[in-house]
């Protein structure tokens, strides 16, 4: 009889290990989606990597990192053009530009951006050499700029304003981890996709489990999401309090993904969220607006993180069997009563 092998159960795990994540340590994945731990001992120049560096950061910080660089280089051939003496530039004097430094520096700029007004102009064949060096810079720079700024508004991003807080609220005559989210730009995603791993410490030891959802995709994403997690005797969540969160240093870890519909490519965005994030007894209040008179659904993405106490008392519930709640969280009974056609009858 041939002897059989138990193929052992896969661990969930977002690629941080066991080890990580300890109840000293950072939280493993901030609300931007960046992560906290790093990789040390690699070789400095293994770590400069500036094309992506640049398609990255933020629109701010690449402006301003343009704009200094921008100056630093004028700064630099303006040096060189003084360092050739007093007769290396012709044409205009030097109180027309603030002094010999002025003059040197818009010569530069004129170089630079091969503008060259003729009002000043390099004379002999130190200056002409950084002229000509000059050149070649500013045009490779402006190669490299233009294909950076036609990368960075080509690459396609994902903008998901995701709910400051997590509920542990009532659901279907139980509890739910709920949260919610929303697209924070005017373009569409479509077949969008959510996992959500609870992550804790246990016996020294960090562990992850998927947890399941009450819907993990959904075909169009025009106005919010209510992302639910059924807590029943399946979840490992099940009978954990606020007080088991903090003592075991739980992150629910989440991850989403979708296809941008303007450049047809998938998109991806994460966040998490930990134990201060995270309120019992409360749900979330109703994002949706009034319905317009002309039928138009739109949402108040201010109150996409906005709670309030939940009743206790199943009665109380402001949706009852007249009102249903679906993943949008939309309310049938907030809109108005259409009125009776004839051809609807």
């Amino acid at each position: 009889m041939a002897e059989v092998f138990e193929v052992p159960k896969e661990f969930n795990d977002l690629g941080f290990g066991s080890v990580v994540g300890g109840t000293n340590e950072k939280r493993l994945l901030n609300r931007d989606g960046s992560f906290n731990p790093r990789r040390e001992g690699l070789h400095p120049l293994a770590r400069l990597h500036p094309y992506h560096l640049l398609l990255t950061i933020s629109w701010r910080k690449f402006i301003a990192l343009v704009i200094s660089g921008y100056v630093l280089a004028n700064v630099f051939f303006a040096l060189l053009f003084l360092a050739c003496g007093p007769n290396a530039i012709g044409g205009q004097p030097p109180q027309l530009f603030g002094g010999t430094f002025g003059r040197a520096l818009f010569l530069s700029v004129e170089t630079f951006g091969t503008i060259g007004y003729g009002n000043i102009y390099p004379m002999g064949i130190g200056p002409n050499m950084i002229i000509m060096f000059e050149s070649l810079t500013g045009l490779f720079t402006l190669a490299l700029g233009t294909g950076i700024l036609f990368a960075r508004f080509s690459r396609p991003t994902a903008a998901i304003i995701f709910s400051q807080r997590a509920v542990v609220a009532p659901y279907h005559g139980k509890t739910g981890l709920m949260f919610r989210l929303t697209n924070k730009r005017m373009n569409q995603l479509i077949e969008l996709e959510a996992k959500v791993l609870f992550s804790r410490v246990r016996a020294g030891a960090r562990i992850y489990d998927q947890l399941s959802l009450e819907r993990t995709r959904v075909v169009f994403f025009p106005l919010s999401w209510t992302i639910v997690h059924p807590i029943d005797e399946k979840s490992p969540m099940y009978g954990m309090t606020h007080a088991d969160f903090v003592q075991n240093d739980a992150e629910f870890l989440v991850l989403l993904s979708g296809i941008d519909e303007t450049f047809s490519q998938t998109v991806h965005a994460r966040t998490s969220y930990k134990p201060p994030e995270i309120v019992f007894g409360h749900r979330f209040v109703n994002i949706y607006n009034r319905v317009r008179a002309d039928g138009t659904v739109s949402i108040d993405v201010r109150k996409l993180g906005r709670t309030e106490p939940a009743p206790q008392d199943e009665e109380e519930e402001a949706w009852d069997d007249s009102q249903s709640v679906h993943h949008t969280m939309h309310f049938s009974a907030f809109a108005p009563k259409r009125e009776r056609r004839n051809d609807d009858r």
